[in-house]
């Protein structure tokens, strides 16, 4: 399935948020825990926005599992498929 393939749950979202959810199924096999800044370093974005849109991904139907983890030194997200 390309990375372009709408999935259940991903036609609400927008650009934004779809290409943050993209960057975390890309990578949640292999890690859990993500920082919003490091997310917006990645994705040219600033984590203010990475923090907002991720609210709205969390919220939808995907198939991650996305929980506020950590505030230390900026926001930590653990993303478990």
């Amino acid at each position: 399935m390309s990375a372009t393939t709408t999935r259940s749950g991903d036609a609400t979202l927008t650009e934004k948020q779809r290409r943050i959810l993209t960057y975390l199924r890309e990578r949640a096999d292999s890690r859990t825990y993500f920082k919003s800044r490091l997310i917006a370093e990645d994705l040219g974005l600033s984590a203010k926005e990475v923090g907002a849109n991720l609210r709205t991904v969390r919220e939808a139907n995907t198939d991650l599992s996305i929980e506020k983890w950590g505030y230390s030194s900026g926001t930590t997200w653990m993303v478990e498929r």
